[in-house]
């Protein structure tokens, strides 16, 4: 299994050119609650959730687990990486004992198409693969996200297989260690 509960957390915070890959704060729940709440970054997520929902149910210091990173810009929260176990009962699997890490994003809108997501994605890697050397990473997407497949492709991930889910043709990807960074 590849759960990071026996990584020293939370990590040294990342930086890449531009960027901050740190722990989540309690200054972070505003951003928290936009990402969820935006119809444009839930579209392929199930949708947007109500903000009054959010800001009742959302704790204090959203997301504070080994794995979750938040995107820092200049100071500011711009979006969210997770590395976490993939469900044993979702479909797309490429271990026969389903113990994969699954690589999961979301950016706030104002910030698409700039760069962000490849470049903190691929530190996040990197970081994954000192910490868990020679453990493949897997990404699943909707195949409809034109911007997700891009970058699924850009971070070295490759198809494995697609099926149906939540209403929707996924597409289901894995990263091998060796995979090129973005």
């Amino acid at each position: 299994m590849t759960a990071l509960e026996h990584v020293a957390w939370p990590t040294a915070p990342l930086r890449t050119e531009r960027l901050v890959l740190r722990e989540s704060e309690a200054r972070d729940r505003p951003a928290f609650i936009e990402l969820f709440a935006s119809p444009e970054v839930r579209i392929y997520l199930g949708g947007p959730r109500p903000r009054d929902e959010l800001d009742r149910a959302m704790p204090e210091v959203p997301g504070r687990r080994p794995g979750f990173f938040v995107i820092e810009l200049d100071g500011t929260m711009i979006g969210m990486i997770t590395l976490d176990p993939r469900d044993t009962s979702r479909p797309g699997h490429v271990r026969p004992d389903a113990g994969e890490t699954e690589l999961s994003y979301t950016f706030l809108p104002h910030v698409w198409g700039r760069g962000y997501a490849a470049e903190a994605c691929a530190a996040a890697l990197g970081w994954f693969t000192a910490v868990r050397p020679g453990e493949p990473v897997v990404l699943c997407t909707q195949s409809a996200n034109d911007r997700s497949m891009r970058l699924a492709a850009k971070l070295g991930f490759t198809e494995v297989e697609r099926f149906e889910e939540f209403g929707a043709e996924q597409w289901f990807g894995v990263r091998s260690p060796a995979a090129p960074s973005a």
